[in-house]
């Protein structure tokens, strides 16, 4: 038998089709943390979501590069919760069923040939 997904990780660049997503995730009484501006869209739009940095207490950095590394994240992510549970517990980590992510479109940022390492960054 499959475990329930009780809680949803999304961050996304591309968010085709997220809000869609986010509401059946919600009906299924789904959780959703996110990162930033995926949660400023999902807010925005009426679906309750926890933003990383408030999960975490740590806020993105790096102009946003940095935004889900974190044991918080990692720990919720690769837990066993039969077996890993009295770790989670003592440092409230919760577990993640879901990961939902997809990364800000690199090559196409780097193809103008006046593109700068900034831009590219």
């Amino acid at each position: 038998m499959i475990d329930p997904i009780r809680r949803a990780l999304i961050s996304v660049s591309n968010k085709t089709g997220l809000l869609e997503f986010a509401h059946r995730l919600i009906s299924r009484k789904v959780e959703i943390l996110a990162t930033g501006g995926t949660a400023t869209l999902l807010k925005s739009h009426g679906v309750p979501v926890t933003v990383i940095s408030d999960y975490t207490g740590f806020p993105e950095i790096l102009d946003g590069r940095v935004k889900t590394l974190h044991p918080k994240i990692y720990a919720g992510l690769l837990c066993r919760p039969q077996i890993d549970q009295s770790v989670l517990d003592t440092h409230q980590i919760r577990p993640i069923d879901l990961l939902i992510v997809n990364l800000y479109p690199f090559q196409e940022t780097i193809t103008p040939p006046n593109c700068t390492l900034e831009q590219a960054i």
